[in-house]
């Protein structure tokens, strides 16, 4: 048990940090810009941290070949541009604790199309988990006290936008990897093409690529949260390498639970009763669609 010791500390750290990007997420959205530009400028913060990590790392080009640009380019839509579009569309209207909660849908999503791919097995347990998944969502989309406001309703199919391609994206790379990149060599490449994608557009809508003086609050919690992202995803990469890929995915439980006191601590946000059943059943769905951590390496 004391040999698991630091790398539950680490489950734990990484969950924490990566569940309070829900609740900076809502206050970035404060500043009332459009998400399309506050995709921009994460981005671009995401695009310097990993790149100075990479410097730090590896003193050399990243090898760049034909599949190595499509899978980016594919991280980059489903990874990045879509999901957070989503995010930040969805988030200006709904609780940051219920985003927490619906980002425990990604694994629960991720068995079906892994199924569909053949890189998973179909069983009754992970069936039930899934049921498990449409249960919780149930819980919070169907009572009118689980919302603040029963008008929120019509986010949450928009708020799902962003699990199911983070859902399409985690089962492509298993299926086909990353093209000899390692994840975070992937994750900077894409991240340079989504700027790519999206200067464009940003140029098109008339705004500014540069943050405006006096952002104030909503633009140190930008920074933060994507910061954290950036940094989260490398230590995630690590966590995995060494503890396995098993034992990491638990970090979804961890990104939940602390999603939803983030949102208490920082946001003042108040649950019903029926949302803290409902991430009470995602929790028990979560449980029987991972895979157990016995087959996860510790050494």
């Amino acid at each position: 048990m004391s040999a698991r010791l630091p790398w539950i500390g680490a489950l734990l750290l990484l969950g924490t940090g990566w569940g309070s990007t829900q609740a900076l997420g809502k206050i970035a959205v404060s500043s009332g810009h459009g998400p399309l530009m506050l995709i921009f400028w994460q981005t671009c913060i995401v695009v310097v941290v990993l790149g100075a990590l990479l410097a730090l790392r590896h003193r050399r080009r990243i090898p760049v070949s034909g599949a190595g640009l499509r899978i980016c380019t594919l991280i980059a839509l489903t990874g990045t541009i879509i999901p957070n579009l989503s995010f930040y569309q969805a988030v200006a209207h709904l609780p940051a604790g219920i985003m927490s909660i619906l980002i425990a849908t990604i694994p629960l999503i991720s068995f079906p199309i892994a199924l569909l791919f053949g890189g998973d097995r179909f069983t009754l347990a992970r069936l039930a988990g899934l049921l498990c998944g449409l249960a919780g969502v149930a819980l919070i989309a169907l009572p009118k006290a689980s919302l603040p406001d029963p008008g929120m309703i019509v986010w949450l199919p928009i708020a799902m936008i962003g699990p199911l391609f983070y859902a399409i994206e985690a089962n492509v790379v298993a299926r086909w990897g990353t093209a000899g990149l390692d994840p975070v060599e992937a994750l900077f490449g894409a991240s340079v093409i989504a700027l790519v994608l999206l200067l464009p557009a940003v140029l098109i809508q008339g705004a500014s690529v540069i943050p405006p003086a006096g952002f104030g609050k909503a633009g140190v919690a930008l920074l933060v949260m994507s910061v954290l992202h950036a940094v989260l995803y490398a230590g995630y990469v690590g966590l995995a390498a060494r503890a396995g890929a098993v034992f990491a995915t638990q970090t979804a439980y961890v990104v939940t639970g602390s999603g939803v006191f983030w949102a208490v601590a920082l946001l003042g946000e108040e649950f019903a009763g029926t949302v803290w059943l409902a991430m009470a059943i995602m929790f028990a769905g979560l449980f029987l669609v991972t895979p157990r951590l016995r087959a996860a390496r510790m050494a």
